[in-house]
């Protein structure tokens, strides 16, 4: 499995219009092969901060998800959005357990 992690922080005005834009994406890549869960959350502390969390059967399936039309859609929206900060990581994942 891979994992996709990390946060981005948007101003306030580029949030609202990330909203639009972020549901079309996760509604897409949640269709797509190979997606096991694709979320954004916005943090309870911070609520210019987005929370993103993926997880992919491969990097296959990752690298097929970057190359899909609605991935360019969703960069296109974004272009002009005011992002302050940001990380996102991609970890390789051998061992899963359950904690609850």
């Amino acid at each position: 499995m891979v994992i996709v992690d990390g946060w981005v922080t948007f101003s306030p005005e580029a949030l609202e219009a990330f909203r639009g834009a972020a549901a079309k994406m996760i509604a897409a890549s949640r269709a797509e092969a190979g997606c096991l869960d694709y979320t954004y959350a916005t943090d309870f502390l911070d609520p210019g901060r987005v929370r993103i969390t993926e997880h992919w059967a491969d990097e296959a399936a990752l690298t097929a998800h970057f190359a899909e039309p609605h991935m360019a859609e969703f960069q296109a929206a974004l272009a002009n959005a005011k992002r302050i900060d940001g990380d996102v990581r991609i970890y390789a994942a051998s061992e899963i357990r359950r904690l609850i």
